[in-house]
């Protein structure tokens, strides 16, 4: 069993990192990154505590952590320093921002004072130490209201019981921010606690994933009794602090893929300059040229969307303002994560299906980024509970026009022409998860332009309005699947095929009830 390492003594010399200036402090991290942990060289293998500690040293844990506790309580440095680690090896990008943006942040944002002393000093040292957050159950996926983990309160504080699973460093993490309900009768209530794994948190199955080897999961027995002081205070009576707690970590999958899309774009042009077809490179060939142009239009959209995260949030902050936006940045960074790996493969051919190639990072890329339309919630969920967001916003009008308004909208509808009108019929089901595909393809082209405009140059200028000609084609895309869904391709064999394209759905109809994970609308402001 893991046990907590124990943290750096008072006479201890301050950390190194802590006093450095942003750039300096950074450079560090990358260049650690770069020499050590580059993902071409860097062994398939869970992280080594050795590792992890190198990495501690260089500071990664410290943006995460408030000054009070030895940390540089940085919004910013949060960000930047996942996106320098996605650069150069994603799995362990990934790694450090469970630690911070998952697990390390509602502690320091929601737990009492005596619990704070307790727990972020550990993680202000070099010491390896691990803090992950325990929320999935078998069973229990995306629809966290039907969680089996339970709590009750005792004399010495809460006893917990139940399983979870899937949770990054299932058997590694010291200390685990465990999500459970009441079991006691009445309305259901919810609440989150520290837990340190030796008071009852145990690893009874290890998983074997297909990438993103640097994390450890699989299955966990909690029975543990946690002092009353390490409940976080949060909303008990629904989801909501749930739906906050992940939205950190959904936002910053934009900083993930601009580190990662900048590596793979640089990957792919020079292989395809490198590798001769014949008598010219195969960036002669010019289906070679669409990929390649189809590549870096990711590099430059999740750019562009990285840039939204840095600008206008605050991970460190309440973050529930930010709902729409924070769907949009997740769904459209992962997306074109795992297809400009999929076009990187493709440019490599068969010697980008083997791992630890020595020319290309081809296999290790595709496997590791494929995951990332699923962590912190699927992006087809996440694309219907956008809309679902919209439509409880429109106040009577159609929402093409709402988005013709929106901030977030309105920029590309306006500039771009966009004519959004096929959002505005009967939505089942299926049509939410795919209108929320486009609303987010729009707020993409918004923050493209404003990437754009950001800049100087007509190389940039030239870089952007070819990221938007692609993003129109996706919301095109979504148009074309409207109409396919109205030739009746759901509906039941027998049904006759019948014009459904202006064909009224009886009301509630295949349309499920709001999402319990949609922000309820203040009566004095929406965002």
């Amino acid at each position: 069993m893991s046990q907590s390492p124990s943290p750096a003594s008072p006479q201890e010399s301050p950390h190194d990192a802590l006093s450095l200036p942003t750039d300096r402090f950074l450079d560090g991290i990358t260049e650690l990154a770069r020499s050590r942990f580059d993902c071409q060289t860097y062994p398939l293998q869970h992280l080594p505590a050795d590792d992890w500690a190198r990495l501690v040293r260089a500071g990664v844990l410290l943006p995460a952590l408030p000054t009070e506790f030895g940390g540089r309580n940085s919004h910013a440095e949060m960000c930047q320093v996942v996106e320098s680690l996605a650069e150069w090896h994603l799995p362990i990008a990934m790694f450090t921002m469970i630690n911070t943006a998952v697990a390390l942040r509602p502690v320091a944002l929601r737990a009492g004072d005596r619990a704070r002393r307790e727990v972020l000093p550990e993680f202000a040292g070099h010491a390896p130490v691990i803090c992950g957050f325990a929320s999935t159950e078998p069973g229990c996926g995306s629809a966290m209201s039907s969680m089996t983990t339970v709590f009750t309160e005792t004399e010495d504080g809460y006893h917990l019981r139940g399983r979870k699973h899937w949770q990054g460093f299932s058997g590694s993490a010291h200390w685990w921010l465990v999500a459970a309900r009441s079991a006691e009768p009445g309305p259901r209530r919810y609440g989150y606690f520290i837990v340190r794994r030796s008071e009852g948190f145990r690893t009874v199955e290890r998983y074997e994933s297909l990438g993103m080897k640097a994390l450890d999961y699989g299955l966990n027995e909690i029975d543990a009794v946690v002092p009353k002081h390490r409940r976080i205070a949060a909303e008990d009576r629904n989801l909501s602090a749930m739906v906050e707690m992940l939205m950190p970590p959904r936002a910053m999958m934009a900083a993930l893929a601009s580190g990662f899309l900048r590596r793979i774009s640089r990957e792919a042009h020079a292989h395809a300059e490198r590798r001769r077809i014949g008598p010219g490179p195969q960036s002669a060939i010019r289906f070679v040229r669409y990929r390649l142009a189809s590549i870096e239009a990711s590099a430059v959209i999740s750019a562009a969307l990285y840039r939204c995260l840095l600008d206008d949030m605050d991970v460190m902050a309440d973050m529930m303002a930010d709902f729409p936006a924070v769907q949009a940045l997740k769904t459209v960074s992962t997306e074109r994560m795992v297809g400009a790996a999929h076009d990187y493969q493709q440019l490599i051919g068969g010697e980008g299906y083997r791992t630890n190639s020595s020319t290309n990072i081809a296999a290790q890329a595709f496997l590791d980024s494929r995951v990332f339309t699923i962590f912190d919630g699927t992006n087809d969920l996440l694309s219907q509970q956008l809309t679902e967001y919209c439509l409880a916003r429109c106040d009577g009008r159609p929402l093409s026009v709402y988005l013709a308004t929106h901030p977030h909208t309105a920029p590309a509808v306006a500039a771009h022409r966009l004519d959004l009108r096929f959002l505005d019929g009967p939505l089942r089901q299926e049509h939410l998860v795919l209108a929320g595909r486009a609303i987010a393809y729009v707020f993409a082209v918004t923050q493209v332009m404003r990437w754009a405009a950001g800049g100087s140059g007509g190389s940039r200028l030239r870089r952007a309005r070819i990221a938007i000609e692609f993003l129109k084609a996706d919301i095109e895309g979504v148009e074309r699947e409207f109409r396919l869904l109205a030739t009746g391709i759901l509906d039941e064999p027998a049904a006759p095929a019948a014009d459904h394209s202006t064909a009224e759905v009886p009301e509630g109809a295949g349309v499920p009830g709001p999402s319990r994970s949609i922000p309820l609308r203040p009566a004095a402001h929406a965002r």
